[in-house]
C-alpha cells in the first residue's frame, strides 16, 4: 500500500488515504461505508499494528473496482502532506553510512577518514518535518552553507526494545523519502542538532510504502537534483550499516516506538564535498527520489533577513 496524509481542500483537516491509481481512498470514510472503524491519521493506523494493516488490506480488496460514494478523491485534486506531519519523537538520523560519503566528509567536514565501527546517530526534532512542495527555509543571518542529502527513511511499526538483527526488519512498517538538510556552518563543538534540526530541515514524503511492497530495502536506487542537475545518485546496497543493524543498535539502548523514523544516511555528492563547494540558495529547487517510493520537490525560500539571492564561494 501507498499510504498518504492529505488535505482535500486548503481548509480541510488532514486525512489518512491510500493511493489507488489516480485516486486517493479515504481510509476512515471507507471504513464507515463498510460499517468498520478505521483511523483518520497515519500514527493511529500504525498504532493498530500488523492486524490493523491486514484489516485495511482486506477492506481495500473488497472495495477495489467499486468504491463506495464519497470515499475517493482524484489524486490531482489533493494536497499531500508529510506522511507523519508531526512525529511524536525526534527523528533518528544516521551519519556517515555510505562508504564514499565517509571519504568526502573527511576531506571537507573534519570527520575521520576511517569507516565508523558502529552507527553514527544524531537527531532531528519533529518540527523540522515538512511535506511535499513545502519550502525549505534559508536564513542568511544563520547560514551561508545550506546543504542537501537524499535518504531512505524507515518507519517503525511496533515497539522495539533490544531487537536482534535477525528480527529487525519485521519491526518496519514501511519506507519513505527524506532530505536531510544541513546548515554546515552551524555545527557546535561537533554536535549536529542545530545544524540539522532547524525548522523545515526534514522534508518527508510523498507517501509511506508498506514494507511488504518494497521487498529488499537494500537494493533501491536513490538520487537528488538541484535545479534539475543531478548531484547524488547511488543505491541503498552501499549502506555501511544496513537497516537491521541500525534498528538493533538503536533499540539496544533506546526503545523505538510505533511511528518512529530512522533516516538511514546519504551517499556521496553533497554540496560540501564538491570542488568548489556548492550550497542551496533562495530560488533553487531540490528534488529527491527513492526508487519504488516516490519523489519530493522543495523550493528554497528566504526567511528572516535573507531577502536576496546571495551566492558566495564555499
Amino acid at each position: 500500500m501507498r499510504l498518504v496524509t492529505y488535505r482535500a481542500t486548503v481548509e480541510a483537516p488532514a486525512r489518512l488515504g491510500v493511493i489507488e491509481g489516480e485516486s486517493v481512498v479515504d481510509v476512515e470514510a471507507l471504513g464507515i461505508a463498510f460499517g468498520e472503524d478505521f483511523p483518520a491519521s497515519m500514527l493511529e493506523l500504525i498504532d493498530l499494528g500488523p492486524d490493523g494493516l491486514a484489516a485495511l488490506k482486506r477492506l481495500l480488496d473488497e472495495a477495489r473496482g467499486a468504491w463506495p460514494v464519497r470515499t475517493t478523491v482524484p489524486l490531482a485534486n489533493v494536497r499531500l502532506l508529510a506522511p507523519i506531519p508531526r512525529p511524536r519523537k525526534n527523528i533518528f538520523g544516521i551519519g556517515l553510512n555510505y562508504v564514499e560519503h565517509v571519504e568526502e566528509s573527511s576531506r571537507t567536514l573534519d570527520t575521520s577518514k576511517d569507516l565508523p565501527k558502529e552507527p553514527v546517530i544524531f537527531s532531528k526534532p519533529p518540527m523540522a518535518v515538512v511535506g511535499p512542495d513545502d519550502p525549505i527555509e534559508h536564513n542568511a543571518s544563520i547560514t551561508q552553507q545550506l546543504d542537501w542529502e537524499v535518504e531512505l527513511a524507515a518507519i517503525i511499526g511496533r515497539k522495539a526494545t533490544k531487537v536482534s538483527e535477525e528480527d529487525a526488519l519485521s519491526y518496519v512498517f514501511g519506507y519513505s523519502v527524506m532530505i536531510d538538510v544541513s546548515a554546515r556552518d552551524n555545527r557546535r563543538a561537533g554536535q549536529w542538532i542545530y545544524s540539522k534540526g532547524q525548522d523545515s530541515f526534514a522534508p518527508f514524503g510523498p507517501c509511506i510504502v508498506t514494507a511488504d511492497e518494497v521487498g529488499d530495502p537494500h537494493d533501491l536506487d536513490l538520487w537528488l537534483t538541484v535545479n534539475g542537475e543531478r548531484k547524488q545518485g547511488s543505491n541503498t546496497k552501499h549502506m555501511l550499516f544496513k537497516i537491521p543493524t541500525l534498528i538493533s543498535d538503536i533499540s539496544a539502548a533506546i526503545t523505538l516506538d510505533p511511528g518512529d523514523i530512522i533516516a538511514t544516511g546519504t551517499p556521496e555528492g553533497v554540496g560540501a564535498g564538491r570542488d568548489p563547494q556548492e550550497w542551496l540558495w533562495p530560488g533553487d529547487v531540490v528534488e529527491a527520489c527513492v526508487e519504488g517510493i516516490g519523489t519530493i520537490r522543495h523550493p528554497i525560500v528566504a526567511v528572516g533577513n535573507d531577502f536576496s539571492r546571495q551566492r558566495k564561494a564555499g
